[in-house]
Order: C-alpha cells, then sequence, then structure tokens
C-alpha cells in the first residue's frame, strides 16, 4: 500500500495540542483549584471574596477547563489518526518535546494575555499585590524554558528519526 510522505512525518500539531491542553489542565486543577491562588477574573473585579464573584470564578474556570480539555481531545484525534497509518519509525522524544513545547506556549501565552494584558488575574494573589509581579515572570520563564527545553529535545529526536528512516530504508 502506497502512502504519500505527509502521512509518515510525526504529527507535531498533536503533541502541542496536548500540550496546550496539560498546560490548562495543570493551571487550572493546581493553581486554581488546589492552591486556590486565583481564579480566571480574580484581579478583574470579581476577587473570590463573595459568594457572587465566586460562582462568576467558578464559571470561567470551568469554561476554561472545557477548553483545556477540547485542545488535549483534538491532540488525541490527530495522533490517533495518524498512528493508524503506515509510518516511519518515529523517535519517542518527538511526542514528549512537542507536549513540552504545547505546555510552554500555554504559559507564554497565557501569561502575557491573562496576566499581563488583561490582568484578569496573577499567578499568586495569596503573597502582597507588589509581589503578584514576581510570580507572574516566574511563570513566564517557566513557559519558555519548557518551549525551548521541547525544542531542543524536538531537534534530537528529529535527527534520531531521520537516522532511523535511513537505516530502515537500507
Amino acid at each position: 500500500m502506497a502512502t504519500n510522505s505527509e502521512d509518515r512525518h510525526f504529527p507535531t500539531a498533536a503533541g502541542i495540542l496536548l500540550g496546550l491542553g496539560l498546560g490548562g489542565f495543570f493551571d487550572g486543577i493546581v493553581l486554581h483549584q488546589i492552591l486556590q491562588w486565583h481564579h480566571m477574573a480574580t484581579s478583574a473585579g470579581y476577587p473570590a471574596d463573595s459568594l457572587e464573584n465566586l460562582k462568576l470564578n467558578t464559571l470561567l474556570d470551568g469554561l476554561f477547563h472545557a477548553s483545556t480539555y477540547i485542545f488535549t481531545a483534538i491532540g488525541l484525534l490527530i495522533l490517533w489518526r495518524t498512528v493508524r497509518k503506515p509510518h516511519f519509525w518515529w523517535s519517542p522524544k518527538l511526542l514528549f518535546a512537542t507536549i513540552l513545547m504545547g505546555f510552554g506556549i500555554f504559559n507564554v501565552v497565557e501569561g502575557i494575555v491573562d496576566h499581563h494584558l488583561l490582568g484578569l488575574h496573577h499567578v499568586n494573589e495569596t503573597v502582597p499585590q507588589d509581589q503578584w509581579i514576581y510570580w507572574d515572570v516566574a511563570f513566564l520563564i517557566w513557559g519558555a524554558a519548557m518551549l525551548i527545553g521541547g525544542w531542543l529535545l524536538w531537534k534530537q529526536g528529529k535527527r534520531e528519526t531521520r537516522a532511523a528512516a535511513r537505516y530502515i530504508s537500507n
């Protein structure tokens, strides 16, 4: 059975979408629910200091989780559809690398947009307000480190995959 060359490539989008979803789940589950450092709109005029504000933030947190669920589901669908087709061997690093990149992209984009541009919430609102910036910047650095580390790992995985393809074709 013939297969075109694009069917043989690792589905990078799948890993990135899985990473976006996992990054969102980590943020929502750990920071919003377990640690309760912030909710979606706690710095946008809806601090979690009344039942009405907590209800709104809980709804917004739920919508946020629904979007991360959609990222994860689409990533799994792309991965599942790809692995059902004939393909070359892929380095296991490719999946881990793209998930790491997606998680990092989530942190960088969410950090810039929600924490800095829109001011919807900040990473740790349980510390004095003059310390919020340190947590927000650390969140961005963490995301950038994951993105860069994932990209470096992805490059290694691509080299391993090309080497395996040359070996298999000989």
